[in-house]
């Protein structure tokens, strides 16, 4: 008789963590353990069939679960922590890294990692700047990559995946930080139309980024090697997504003013604004874009948000 596959999913109560619960409880009967601290946040119904576990605990606790750990078949980890230097570090390093060391690699046919494009460059090689001048949420993250990329041999099978711009959320799970800066984006429309900037960059919904971890839990990986997954939706200027957002909300736009970098540097200096180093180096990069983004259509799945005006539409309806 065949055993059921068992998953562990961390992370379970953010944006994507909803998406991804849903759709394995939904589409699946593998016996499913979240790990999560408050099991009051959880908007999905994790009561809905059998096979479903709650470990609730703190990542940093994961130590009690040392008999648990080598029996899990898949683990997806997409537990992040966003500030504090020292819990950040703890979560998304100390904590993270303890956990992959606990799976069995004769018994985890696969983890998949929930890392940030941010820590990319274009090459989709990791950015130095990430690792010296970044948030300390990038820093963690560039750090945890550092380490497991160390570590990989040792490891089971490996899939890295980098989550470019997420959008995402609805009234039954929490909305991904993009998401809820849009409103304050849309009030500012008026002045915003009227600028152009030479930047792009990549963006993927929570809903879409569900679809593919999905595809790849149902698909393990064919070779060793560890994979670098980047998950966005093509790339898109800046300049196009001013227009989609103003044609979405029947904005027009007669000139524009192009806001180089030269011209931000004078207004920072001017007005005195006090900006951060990472800050200052992603207003000079400008294109953060990567090499070969996936997103469910690569798999001949149909994406749920492939263009903006699609995840505004949804917007509109909550």
């Amino acid at each position: 008789m065949l055993m059921t596959k068992r998953i562990l999913i961390t992370g379970v109560s953010g944006c994507i963590g909803h998406y991804i619960a849903e759709i394995l409880i939904q589409q699946t009967d593998y016996e499913l353990y979240f790990l999560v601290r408050n099991p009051d946040k959880l908007g999905f119904d994790y009561q809905a069939r059998s096979g479903i576990f709650l470990i609730k605990a703190d990542l940093r606790d994961i130590e009690q679960y040392r008999e648990l750990l080598p029996t899990i078949n898949i683990a997806i980890l997409a537990a992040t922590s966003w500030g504090g230097l020292e819990e950040v570090f703890a979560v998304n390093v100390k904590s993270t890294l303890n956990l992959i060391k606990h799976l069995n690699p004769e018994v985890c046919e696969q983890i998949l990692y929930f890392s940030t494009a941010s820590v990319l460059g274009r090459d989709n090689q990791m950015l130095k700047e990430a690792g010296e001048i970044g948030t300390d949420y990038i820093r963690s993250k560039y750090e945890c990559l550092h380490q497991l990329l160390d570590l990989e041999q040792t490891l089971p099978r490996l899939r890295i995946l980098f989550p470019t711009l997420v959008l995402g959320g609805d009234t039954n799970k929490p909305y991904s930080h993009l998401t809820s800066g849009l409103p304050d984006v849309i009030k500012q429309l008026n002045f915003i139309r009227w600028l152009k900037a030479d930047a792009s960059f990549h963006f993927i919904h929570g809903e879409d980024i569900a679809k593919v971890v999905y595809y790849l839990v149902n698909h393990p990986p064919n070779s060793l090697s560890t994979e670098h997954i980047i998950l966005g939706n093509p790339a898109i200027t800046v300049n196009q997504a001013v227009e989609e957002i103003c044609h979405f909300y029947h904005k027009k736009i007669y000139f524009r003013i192009n806001l180089s970098s030269t011209l931000t540097n004078i207004i920072i200096k001017v007005f005195k604004i006090q900006i951060a180093d990472w800050d200052r180096f992603c207003i000079s990069y400008r294109h953060f874009t990567y090499q070969n983004p996936i997103n469910p259509s690569v798999f001949n799945v149909k994406p749920s948000y492939p263009t903006l005006t699609a995840i505004l539409k949804q917007n509109s309806k909550q």
